[in-house]
């Protein structure tokens, strides 16, 4: 039986489409039980101990800021403030002059990944690469100084200059990159290369992570709900009496409208996968929207797209996707996945395409707390805490149908979301122990 169905069905029984819990214990029974969950203390000193450092795990040499935004709460814990922001501050030092944010930085004798190297003289010593696949790095570098503002209470970050600029400054920079650059004018909606949900790698053969020739240009929900997630982040903190270069508060009113109207099916309940500007790089014949993006839904339901009665339609077809492979979480890319002749690239059930990643799966936990769904949040968390003890750390992704530890070891984006996880529930049990 599926690992995650299993300990489901200790609470409850699933029924198409609805989930009904069984003999659910009172939130105080709930708390003590999540407070005297030795797995929890296990995993997260783990955790602490892989985020003494920053760059994204054993296979890769380099900071990248889409992982960093995601680990950044744990680092604050083992790091000082200021070496967590001096590590902030080197994007805003290699940003692009037309505002774009690298993926990440290098150093310089330890640059030989087979990227187009680009240099910034604000940098010294770093080598930067950027995926242009993706539409998440401007976003993912706002969102990452929110949290380290929200943790330090250091708004001094914000006033920083770099190379004349300041960091609200170059945050608008990030931000106005994407309007101007990554934007259909048509939708008024974000725009990226066709990848698999939230993935790096676009469906073509060859070097999948750059723009090319055969790049088909595509909105979906994953680079959408970052997005919006950045604006509310930027509108948060940008300093009091800060004039900002457009009305943000407007735009992204428009930006949740137009994303629920054109990538939200209602009849389905759940997000297309892509709009095409320039034709699908599928045959007619395949059937996209039969696939299910778990891990662009989850950054949806964090940016408020979805309302709670949603939330908990997602979470059920989240659960039942999982029920189909054997050792399958939420924190499956996508369901089911791309056959291979639809994306040769990557073929199913491996990496991006049907892979299982607690890096996404993880952040599903907080929205189920904030929405009081607890008792789910805990269950679900538990296959992918179990995970880590019997692998003995933390990995990339996980083969659903072999259950193995694929991918990167010391794998730091699992480890920072586990640890916020666990962080957000015990916050929930201080409540109401």
């Amino acid at each position: 039986m599926n690992l995650l169905r299993s300990i489901l069905l200790s609470v409850a029984i699933t029924i198409p489409g609805i989930l009904l819990a069984q003999n659910r214990v009172s939130d105080k029974e709930l708390a003590n039980k999540i407070m005297s969950d030795s797995r929890l203390d296990t995993v997260e000193a783990r955790a602490l101990r892989l985020l003494t450092g920053f760059t994204a795990g054993t296979s890769y040499g380099e900071i990248w800021i889409r992982d960093f935004n995601t680990f950044i709460e744990g680092s604050l814990k083992v790091h000082s403030r200021d070496e967590v922001k001096e590590k902030l501050l080197l994007f805003f030092k290699i940003q692009g002059k037309d505002g774009n944010i690298p993926d990440g930085a290098i150093h310089k004798d330890q640059a030989n990944g087979g990227y187009q190297y680009l240099y910034s003289e604000l940098a010294p010593g770093w080598a930067i690469h950027k995926n242009t696949v993706e539409t998440d790095q401007e976003s993912s570098l706002i969102q990452a100084v929110k949290k380290y503002i929200d943790i330090t209470g250091d708004k001094s970050i914000l006033t920083d200059t770099i190379g004349g600029r300041t960091v609200t400054q170059r945050m608008e920079d990030a931000m106005n990159y994407i309007l101007k650059y990554r934007w259909s004018a048509k939708y008024n909606l974000v725009i990226g290369a066709t990848t698999v949900d939230w993935g790096d790698v676009q469906t073509q053969k060859g070097w999948g992570v750059a723009v090319n020739d055969k790049t088909k240009w595509a909105i979906d929900i994953y680079d959408n709900a970052m997005f919006l997630l950045a604006i509310h982040d930027f509108l948060a903190m940008k300093p009091a009496g800060y004039k900002a270069s457009k009305y943000w508060g407007d735009l992204a009113i428009g930006l949740k409208l137009r994303t629920r109207h054109y990538l939200w099916d209602t009849k389905a309940g759940k997000y297309i996968p892509h709009i095409y500007l320039d034709g699908s790089p599928f045959p007619p014949s395949f059937n996209e929207k039969q696939i299910l993006y778990l891990g662009g839904t989850i950054c949806a339901v964090k940016a408020g797209l979805n309302t709670p009665k949603e939330i908990i339609a997602i979470n059920n077809q989240f659960l039942k996707a999982a029920s189909k492979e054997k050792y399958a979480t939420i924190g499956l890319t996508v369901y089911p996945p791309y056959p291979l002749e639809q994306f040769p690239n990557i073929p199913p059930y491996t990496y991006q395409n049907g892979g299982d990643w607690t890096w996404f799966g993880g952040r599903m936990i907080a929205p189920l707390i904030e929405n009081n769904m607890v008792n789910e949040a805990y269950t679900e968390l538990s296959p992918m805490i179990d995970r880590v003890l019997k692998n003995k750390g933390f990995f990339e992704w996980y083969d659903v149908r072999t259950g193995e530890a694929k991918g990167s070891g010391d794998f730091r984006g699992e480890a920072g979301v586990l640890y916020e996880a666990i962080n957000r529930l015990r916050g929930w049990v201080k409540d109401n122990l």
